[in-house]
């Protein structure tokens, strides 16, 4: 795998912007940090065709590299401001690690599947990466590092976990897409208060299933 990032790869980047933009994404820190990242670096060269093209991609272990539109939407919801602790439930690829980064936030990611962390872990840092990995249930949170200015979920959950939102700061977000194993809502929660939540729902999408005691399997 070659890592260079050429004019033709920057210019494939510009019209993924264009195309996320007319599916109604329109905060600037989000369309640029996804224009900074590299998406064709998290694909084997047989596959690049594909690094651009605003779907989601398998990346073994049963799990996807998200669509960036999906990316782009959770990201949005977030309300990512410079110096925010960000928890991401599910690192998967690092992609959606990589956007969050761009956008100055402080990030925490646990990853369920071992492969997975290890194979992220060592490969986010050669391409100037560096969030802090975990191996473990994140569908339990990270109580350890707690409390989060934001947290994400990036697979699908049957339900909210009371301990994310426990594990949330005052004023803090979570952004989690919650139903089946074939559809989820996305959900936004802002914690206003230690006793007020304020819920909102959003589109349907499809993620792969949470792994963990919160979520669909052990």
């Amino acid at each position: 795998m070659t890592l260079t990032d050429t004019y033709k790869h920057k210019g494939l980047r510009k019209a993924l912007i264009k195309t996320i933009m007319e599916k109604g994404i329109s905060q600037p820190a989000v369309l640029d940090a996804i224009n900074k990242v590299p998406r064709h670096f998290f694909f084997d060269a047989a596959f690049l065709q594909h690094a651009y093209a605003d779907k989601a991609f398998p990346i073994g272990q049963g799990q996807t590299i998200s669509q960036p539109y999906t990316v782009a939407f959770q990201t949005e919801k977030l309300e990512i401001k410079p110096g925010d602790k960000v928890l991401e439930i599910g690192t998967g690829s690092g992609y959606q690690a990589c956007v969050l980064l761009e956008m100055g936030a402080n990030v925490y990611t646990i990853e369920y599947i071992e492969e997975l962390y290890q194979q992220t872990r060592k490969f986010l840092p050669k391409i100037g990466y560096k969030p802090h990995f975990f191996l473990g249930d994140g569908s339990k949170g990270l109580p350890t590092h707690a409390p989060y200015d934001k947290i994400i979920v990036t697979a699908g959950c049957p339900s909210v976990p009371s301990e994310l939102i426990d594990q949330l700061k005052p004023g803090g977000i979570l952004v989690i897409p919650v139903g089946d194993n074939e559809r989820q809502k996305m959900i936004r929660i802002k914690k206003i208060d230690n006793k007020k939540l304020k819920k909102e729902e959003f589109d349907y999408f499809s993620f792969v299933p949470l792994k963990g005691e919160k979520g669909w399997s052990l």
